[in-house]
C-alpha cells in the first residue's frame, strides 16, 4: 500500500556532500512526522533526524551543523542535506515515515530500504 524509496546514496570524499531524498507513495492521507536513520557496519540503527508535519526538528548531537534535514508536504517527500561529511558517517540510511491510509483508522510506522553512503578518508 506504501512504499517508501530513497535515493541519492553514494561514495564521497571526507568533507563532502550528498543529499538523499525520500519519497513516500500509495493511498496516503496524511503524514505525521518522517526521519532519517542509519546503520552502520556491526553498530545497531541510530536516529540521525527527525522533523513533523509542523517543522519541529530534531538532529542527533553527532550531525548538528553538518546534516539539514527538511520536507516537502506536497510530495510526500523528506530531504537530508549531508555536509562536510565524515568517514564516521558510512552507513545505510533508511527514512521512516508516520502515515495515514485509506481505510485505516490510525497511523502506522513505514520504512524504505536504505541508501548506502560511504565516506572515503
Amino acid at each position: 500500500q506504501v512504499q517508501l524509496v530513497e535515493s541519492g546514496g553514494g561514495l564521497v570524499q571526507a568533507g563532502g556532500s550528498l543529499r538523499l531524498s525520500c519519497a513516500a507513495s500509495g493511498s496516503i492521507l496524511s503524514i505525521n512526522g518522517m526521519g532519517w536513520y542509519r546503520q552502520a557496519p556491526g553498530k545497531q540503527r541510530e536516529l540521525v533526524a527527525t522533523i513533523t508535519s509542523g517543522g519541529i526538528i530534531n538532529y542527533a548531537d553527532s550531525v548538528k551543523g553538518r546534516f539539514t534535514i527538511s520536507r516537502d508536504n506536497a510530495k510526500n517527500t523528506v530531504y537530508l542535506q549531508m555536509n562536510s561529511l565524515k568517514p564516521e558517517d558510512t552507513a545505510v540510511y533508511c527514512c521512516n515515515a508516520d502515515i495515514l491510509t485509506a481505510g485505516t483508522y490510525y497511523n502506522m510506522d513505514y520504512w524504505g530500504k536504505g541508501t548506502l553512503v560511504t565516506v572515503s578518508s
